[in-house]
């Protein structure tokens, strides 16, 4: 069945702007701006209140449209937090006999991982658009990955992970290589 209306709204927090413009949503914070298209969906996006809240309907929606509300949502309450607390993912380089050697290269936008496993091959990954790499001061083996959006963040994350990928070995028995450790947001230690 069928409802003919679903709704749901947000409120937009202090210093963050939110901009609709035919379903593409911009949001622009102390830390910077970030844009996210929903185009594919078949949802309204309205500011109401004077800016001050977020409205998303549905007309006349299946279960699958009315559960996209949400779904869109959650997606602008993380470009939120992004522009105003930012995203930080932690990796710790794991290693049981060959030390991995990570630099970071290319003003912190490109990591080159050594002797993973002992290998002389050179596994280069660049981060996605936004994203900066560095190595922690406190902790050793440790990288931290920093950027607004959480999608670029987590995906530059997986991109390190699955570079080093052991091949024809164990993997119960050779358990080295880079593994998201902490998530979290920069503002957190801080």
């Amino acid at each position: 069945m069928k409802t003919i209306l679903s709704s749901q709204t947000m409120d937009i927090p202090e210093g963050v702007t939110v901009k609709v413009n035919a379903k593409i949503v911009e949001v622009e914070g102390p830390r910077g701006k970030l844009t996210r298209d929903f185009k594919h969906l078949n949802l309204d996006f309205e500011l109401i209140e004077g800016g001050k809240k977020l409205k998303v309907d549905a007309w006349f929606g299946s279960r699958k449209t009315t559960a996209a509300i949400r779904t869109s949502i959650s997606h602008v309450q993380n470009l939120i937090s992004g522009v105003t607390k930012g995203y930080r993912y932690k990796m710790r380089l794991v290693y049981a006999h060959f030390p991995i050697n990570a630099s970071i290269t290319n003003s912190n936008t490109c990591i080159e991982i050594r002797n993973f496993l002992g290998e002389k091959k050179v596994r280069k990954v660049d981060m996605l658009e936004g994203v900066q790499i560095f190595r922690s001061e406190k902790v050793k083996d440790e990288l931290v990955l920093d950027g607004n959006d959480v999608e670029l963040v987590s995906r530059s994350a997986a991109l390190i992970n699955q570079k080093c990928h052991v091949k024809n070995k164990d993997i119960r028995k050779f358990l080295d290589g880079i593994y998201v450790s902490e998530k979290g947001t920069v503002n957190d230690e801080a």
